[in-house]
């Protein structure tokens, strides 16, 4: 136990990987023309290390880690709740949200799958243990490559999500509500009554937009409304909520248990939606749980980014209780995005494998993978890799 006492992390490495698309894609705010993620590596004492990832804007990520670094160099890495005390007393005057909690988060991560693998246990037993072997996947797409035709590849699109296996696709809105009531219908009837479907506007619409499109779609058998208005309308939210059959989903864009409190407390949703590598980490989503079981709200993580933040989310649900729980349950959703990303799918191993619409928890140590670092230089242009390139 000795050596326990005595581990320090020496040392903190942020890589910002970068990725142009081979097509640009819209949703309903911006434009994604490349993907840009900060990831940052945690070594220990005795040479073992850690990945994290953030979410949210990579540069001022790794700027926000460069500020947090002195706090975290020289801590035990089994003290996860003491550290990100101190990163969070650390950062309290000028950010109880926004991007600095991502840092936070990205270091938390970090230092949990370190943890994970000095104690050789996985993350979800590091939390208390996993309730379920499996989680079911759902297929986040149906992104716009084309404003003036939205849905002219939604047929090949939706194909191929249901041969891959996918029972639940979630479709991108907010182009206006004449044209997201057609996409919807049309992606309904495409993929028929038996596959879930899921909506979700990124916070375009007002409130008597949101209430008409949910009106309209009632009938369509829609499992939630994602982000219909702006993360601050707390009241309207719960308004809505209480105008709808429709579940309301929310909570990609709050930060830390004091925020998520409100969103419960206002009775703004139906399903919280923490982004565990922006929220404060796991460390804090663990709290963040512990707030919604209370509220009998059930948790679906947003999830968005590289391999290690689909394990991160994949140790989190092993360990979500079911509310309110029975003998035979449904399977646990988690977001999994189906756009262009290389990052995603070539970083990390071991490499992700869905069967029969399932994918199986890891139980190896940390998160259950590694950063296969010969990729590392395809995506960053750090001059401390000499690799040689492997993507072509």
């Amino acid at each position: 136990m000795l050596k326990f006492r005595k581990m320090k992390i020496t040392k903190i490495e942020t890589f910002i990987l970068k990725d142009k698309l081979s097509q640009s894609f819209y949703f309903s705010q911006w434009k994604y023309s490349e993907r840009c993620i900060c990831l940052v590596k945690i070594t220990n004492s005795d040479g073992q290390y850690g990945w994290g990832e953030g979410y949210g804007p990579a540069e001022m990520l790794e700027s926000g880690i460069r500020l947090l670094k002195p706090l975290v160099v020289g801590e035990n890495p089994l003290e996860n709740e003491l550290i990100w005390n101190k990163m969070y007393r650390k950062t309290l005057d000028f950010a109880r949200k926004g991007v600095l909690v991502g840092s936070i988060s990205a270091i938390d991560i970090a230092i949990m799958d370190l943890k994970g693998k000095i104690l050789k246990l996985p993350v979800s037993t590091l939390i208390g243990g996993s309730h379920r072997k499996t989680v079911q996947p759902y297929a986040t797409g149906m992104y716009f490559h084309d404003l003036k035709n939205p849905s002219k590849n939604y047929q090949k699109e939706a194909e191929k999500y249901l041969s891959m296996g996918f029972k639940a696709i979630k479709m991108k809105v907010g182009l206006g509500i004449k044209k997201d009531f057609q996409n919807i219908k049309l992606v309904r009837e495409i993929i028929g009554e038996d596959i879930k479907l899921m909506i979700d506007s990124n916070h375009a619409y007002s409130f008597n937009e949101a209430l008409s499109l949910a009106n309209k779609i009632e009938n369509l058998d829609i499992s939630w409304f994602e982000e219909p208005l702006s993360p601050e309308y707390y009241e309207q939210y719960a308004e809505l909520r209480l105008k709808t059959n429709v579940p309301i989903a929310g909570g990609e864009c709050e930060y830390l248990r004091y925020g998520f409190l409100q969103l419960l407390k206002n009775k703004s949703v139906d399903i919280l939606q923490p982004d565990i590598c922006s929220c404060g980490g796991i460390t804090e989503a663990k709290r963040i749980t512990t707030l919604a079981s209370s509220f009998g709200i059930p948790i679906v993580p947003h999830t968005w980014g590289s391999g290690i933040g689909i394990h991160v989310a994949l140790q989190f649900i092993a360990n979500l209780e079911s509310i309110p729980g029975r003998l035979i349950e449904e399977n646990q959703l988690m977001e999994y995005d189906q756009t262009e990303n290389r990052i995603r799918d070539y970083l990390t191993i071991p490499k992700i494998e869905m069967k029969n619409g399932l994918i199986e928890i890891p139980m190896r140590p940390g998160f259950g993978i590694d950063v296969d670092e010969r990729f590392l230089y395809d995506f960053t242009a750090s001059e401390n890799l000499e690799i040689k390139r492997i993507i072509t």
